[in-house]
């Protein structure tokens, strides 16, 4: 296993990541919402974040995507899910930053207990405009 930066030639990978689990997290947000977004991930947000892989021998299996100290991504193969490669990839960033935010729908109550049980506290609730859902605004700050 093996935690890198992204290469360019990664991000449509990538992109297919997001939606697929996307899709599979948010169900209560419409479909074709994600659709639309798929060009804005691969040519806009990816490319803007610092962006690392987890990977096997063969193929990326999860991404972790910092603005800053914005945790704007943290998305894993709907295949390889629950296996902890989410967890690596959070502890790695952790170790390179003093403090991360992060925005969750609140609907999504496994990734606000991912994130709880890994030390982030909600800080504000919000509305996400786009979606007309709720979200939370989560951080975390090394002690």
């Amino acid at each position: 296993m093996e935690i890198r930066l992204c290469k360019d030639t990664e991000i449509s990978k990538l992109a297919e990541i997001w939606y697929e689990a996307s899709l599979n997290a948010h169900d209560f947000v419409d479909k074709d919402f994600w659709g639309s977004q798929k060009n804005n991930m691969k040519e806009k947000y990816l490319p803007m974040a610092e962006t690392y892989v987890i990977s096997n021998e063969k193929d990326v299996i999860g991404f972790i995507s910092m603005v800053d100290h914005y945790l704007a991504a943290l998305f894993i193969d709907v295949k390889q899910q629950g296996a902890g490669y989410g967890s690596r990839l959070l502890h790695f960033i952790k170790g390179r930053r003093e403090k991360i935010q992060l925005k969750v729908y609140k609907k999504n109550t496994n990734a606000v207990n991912f994130y709880s049980k890994n030390g982030f506290v909600i800080k504000e609730e919000l509305l996400d405009e786009q979606t007309a859902e709720e979200e939370l605004l989560m951080e975390w700050k090394k002690i």
